[in-house]
Formats: structure tokens, sequence, C-alpha cells
């Protein structure tokens, strides 16, 4: 209560200085917490935070960016993106038909890529990615303007992904045939394996005692059996 009256006699005190300023209603502290709570969430809504900088609403990407992306991060986990090396640099111009081979080259690529990037950096970033295809697009449609060629070369590349090679298969070789038959092998690898090719396990690996009572490799096993019951 005290504070609460020490607080008006100065209000009083600095509007009697002061006469000009006309007296501005306080707003109640739940009132200020709401407009902050509704200014956050409409920041977020809009993907800008609060004090930050970046435009209202989110960003889209356009379909060279978003192929600029695609080709940034392919074969790195660790890639954000947002820059591209020279390796996937190749790639995206293979892989989209931007070497011909006769007006752009491999040789040309790498070129272009050196050039545009900055001298102390392995990467390029999306701005120097365009240069790069501007660059491009002069030695391959030089029967076009500027802007056409541009815009020719940067259909090649708008919505596309890397190709992923196939499988490599097996090639069938004499050699590894010969390593793999079973039935051409001999002596203690020849136990390990039955008449169909299939392992034996452990009855392949150790020696089992027969208590059969018959001789080892005695072929005529049974046969007494089978005359005493005749």
């Amino acid at each position: 209560m005290a504070d609460q009256k020490n607080n008006a006699e100065d209000f009083k005190v600095q509007m009697a200085k002061h006469p000009n300023i006309s007296p501005v209603p306080l707003r109640p502290h739940s009132d200020q917490s709401k407009d902050r709570a509704s200014k956050r969430l409409s920041s977020d809504s809009n993907g800008t935070s609060e004090g930050g900088m970046g435009s209202s609403t989110p960003v889209e990407l356009t379909a060279l960016e978003e192929a600029f992306r695609r080709f940034a991060i392919h074969g790195d986990t660790r890639a954000t993106g947002k820059e591209m090396h020279g390796k996937n640099w190749s790639k995206l111009c293979k892989d989209c038909s931007v070497i011909d081979g006769k007006s752009v080259t491999l040789t040309d690529v790498d070129i272009v890529f050196s050039k545009v990037k900055k001298k102390s950096s392995r990467n390029i970033t999306y701005d120097e990615f365009k240069m790069a295809l501007a660059e491009l697009a002069r030695k391959k449609y030089k029967e076009k303007s500027g802007e056409e060629a541009e815009a020719e070369i940067f259909k090649l590349v708008e919505g596309k992904s890397p190709i992923i090679s196939g499988v490599t298969r097996a090639v069938a070789s004499p050699t590894v045939s010969r390593l793999t038959d079973t039935t051409k092998f001999t002596g203690s690898h020849k136990e390990r394996f039955d008449s169909t090719g299939r392992g034996k396990g452990k009855a392949g690996r150790e020696d089992i005692v027969d208590t059969s009572g018959y001789v080892s490799g005695y072929k005529h096993r049974g046969t007494y059996e089978k005359k005493v019951t005749k």
C-alpha cells in the first residue's frame, strides 16, 4: 500500500512539472501478457520469430532451388543443402544433360565451377550456382540471347533429382565357380558338404564317433538285418 501511494505521488509530481503531457491510462499486466502471446503465435505461424529478420510469410522454394538442394545433399548425410561441392556439381550437369560432349564438356564444367566459387571455398552457393549455369548457357546456346539461353538451361535443371545407378551384378567367372562348386572339393573340405552342396554343420567339422558297430567304410550296412528278416 505504501509503494502504491509513493508511485501515485511521483506521478502527480511529474504531471505538475510537465502539464502539456496528456495522461495515458496504464494497462493491466494481464492484458500486456495476452498481447505478447498473441504476437508470438502470429510470428510462429508466419515462420518468423519476434525481433528476428525475415519476411512475414514462409519462403517457397522454386523448382531450380529445389533441384539445387537435392543435388547438394546427394551422397553426404552432413550436407545442409545450402552449398554444393564440385563432385555433385559435375553430377548435376551430367544427369540434367547440360553436358553434351560438344559445346559443353566436363572440362568446361570444372572451369566454370572454379571461376564462380570463392578462392577460399570448395563449394558454391545457390547464387553462384545460377552464375555457373549462366556461363554454361552462353556456351551451350550460342544462337540465343543471354536471357533466353539462361531460361533454356534452367529448364534442364528444374525439378530434377540425382540419378542413382543400378546395383552392380556379379560377373560369372570360371575361377569363382570352381572355388564355390562343392562337387569339386577334395579332402576334409569335401566332408563338410552333402551331395546337394548343403553344409553338414558340426558333423562336417568334427569327428563324431560311430557307435553302430560297423567297420568304417563298410558299404553293406543293414544288409544282415534284411537277410534275417527274410
